[in-house]
Parts: structure tokens; sequence; C-alpha cells
């Protein structure tokens, strides 16, 4: 994979639906961070030969960034709604722009388990927002590619 710049990355909701999406880039977003982890299960036995071995339990993933807080932002109203009402939300996380096939990253139904607001005295307010795998209809979290 060639090198890219955080900047070149796409974070996206969808306004459409699971099977048709449309994809609406959170341009507000800034600093997204895309954690991926397994829980591990205890697999040894007497014929390990005294090693411990492990095998992947469940997985646990999360997508955490700051977002300006601006209310005539129809991503930021999306999240805080969804945050405020308890629904998820359709969001891929992109090593690249949608539009450019073979960008990849992780789709996931979330939802919004923290939209902590900053104000810092001399920066702009923005929220800090994690996005979690939550139970739906459609899909479990897959790694997307868009074509």
């Amino acid at each position: 994979m060639a090198k890219t710049v955080g900047l070149n990355c796409e974070l996206s909701y969808n306004t459409g639906t699971f099977a048709t999406p449309t994809w609406s880039a959170i341009g507000n977003a800034r600093d997204v961070t895309l954690s991926l982890e397994a829980g591990e299960a205890d697999a040894s036995t007497r014929g390990s030969d005294g090693w411990r071995e492990t095998i992947q339990a469940l997985k646990d993933g999360s997508i955490e960034f700051e977002l300006a807080a601006d209310s005539s932002d129809a991503a930021f109203t999306a999240i805080k709604t969804a945050f405020f009402d308890g629904t998820s939300i359709d969001v891929v996380a992109l090593d690249g722009p949608q539009a450019t096939a073979g960008s990849q990253g992780l789709r996931m139904i979330a939802a919004v388990s923290a939209f902590s607001r900053s104000e810092p005295l001399e920066d702009t307010v923005t929220v800090s927002v994690t996005l979690k795998p939550t139970p739906n209809d459609d899909t479990t979290p897959v790694w997307y590619t868009s074509s």
C-alpha cells in the first residue's frame, strides 16, 4: 500500500438505505482513529509442549474522531441526533475517497457512544465522538472496498 496522509482518507455516513448506500463525507471530522482488536481465548492443552496457545475471540472495533461543533453541518446534526435519540448510523472509514475504486476500510452500523464537547480557550469548539458496532438487521461490521 502506498503511503497515505490522513487528510486524504474519508469518513462517511450513509443517507440512503443499507443495500443502496448514498455516502456523504463527514468533512468536519479530524484526527480519525479506527481501532480494531480481538479478545483472546486460552487454547492451551497438555499437548502444547509447555507453550500457552491463544485463539482469537470476540472482535471489538470503534471509530473515534473530533468533529467541529457546527450545528449547520448535516453530518454534525446526524451524529448528534443519533446520540440523543439512541439510534444507529451507518458509517465507513476509508483509506481514500469513497469515489476512488479500491479505497478500503471498516463499514459498520454504529451507536454513538460518546459525544463530548470541548471548549478550549484558544481553539475551535469540537465534539469528541466514539462510534461502536450496534445490533442491527443488516450486517455485522465488514471490511469494505469502494467500487
